[in-house]
Formats: C-alpha cells, structure tokens, sequence
C-alpha cells in the first residue's frame, strides 16, 4: 500500500475501474494522492503489478460487513438431548418422539440417551432394544451419526436429519 510497494512500474485502476495504463509508481501515487486515496497492489503477480486507487479504510470496513452477513446467514446447528429410563412408558415416549421430530425439522441433531439405575444395568440389551424401538418412533428421516454405545451408566445415541444433498 502507498510507499510500501517497491516496484518501478505499475498497471493502474480507478476507483470505479477505469485504466489509467501503466505508470511509474511515482507518478501513481501522485494520481492517487491528488484525490485523496489510497494506492493498493491488488495483483503482485501480474505483469507489470496491478495497483488499484481506493479508499483503504473504506475498503476495510465494507470487507468486516461482508464477513458479518456471511456469517449470520450461516445456519448453526445444535445438539439437543432428550433422556429417558427403560421403565418410562408408551405415552411418555410418543410425547418425546414428537419433541424429536419439532427438533429434526429445525435441522438439529439429537442426542438420545436411556439412563440405567441399579437392577436396570443387568438388563443392558433390554436398554438398547428400547433406544432402537424409540428411533424407529421418530416418524422423520434420520441418519445414525453415532452408533449405540454404552457411556456412563446408560447407552446413548446421536441422530441427524436427513436433508436433501445428502
């Protein structure tokens, strides 16, 4: 930028992108200087250099804008958990696979977690019967992203919708 370019000759850009041809850097700066901007190497590759006219700070801020509405378009997904015991009954459990499905829809992945106490860790493959049966519950196209596994004292599961592309 301005003096800190170190070459003889320079291919020159206006502001609203009109050539004003090759010219020493000197001379560029001087262009650039008699309208109060800022002369910036754009292309250094480029035979000779490109070097544009700009406004810097004005170029700065309008680059920190677009990285700001690039990211709040971005869509953040969450990871919710829903938890439930072997005993929990049929109608507990449609009410939590409704939850799951509003969850789904909003594209969030869910962790699923059956909570063994005591005499319930003896039936360990009763449990994850269970964690199966409440996924096939789900009336939402799902992906496993990871398997059944045994965590703590209870077997877990996390799903993700299926969304097109895919």
């Amino acid at each position: 930028m301005n003096e800190a370019i170190h070459i003889p000759t320079v291919r020159v850009v206006g502001e609203r992108g009109e050539q004003h041809g090759i010219m020493a850097i000197r001379d560029a700066l001087i262009l650039a200087r008699s309208q109060d901007l800022d002369l910036v190497e754009i292309a250094p590759k480029a035979e000779p250099p490109v070097c544009k006219i700009i406004d810097w700070g004005k170029f700065q801020y309008m680059e920190t804008k677009k990285k700001y509405e690039n990211k709040k378009t971005q869509k953040k997904t969450k990871l919710k958990g829903i938890r439930f015991r072997p005993s929990t009954g049929d109608g507990d459990l449609t009410f939590k696979a409704e939850q799951a499905k509003k969850f789904l829809t909003k594209e969030n992945k869910i962790k699923i977690q059956v909570v063994l106490r005591g005499r319930e860790k003896a039936f360990a493959e009763q449990a994850k019967k269970r964690l199966k049966e409440f996924i096939d519950k789900i009336d939402f196209p799902v992906k496993i992203e990871q398997d059944i596994r045994q965590q703590g004292n209870g077997f877990n599961v996390i799903i993700a919708p299926i969304i097109k592309g895919d």
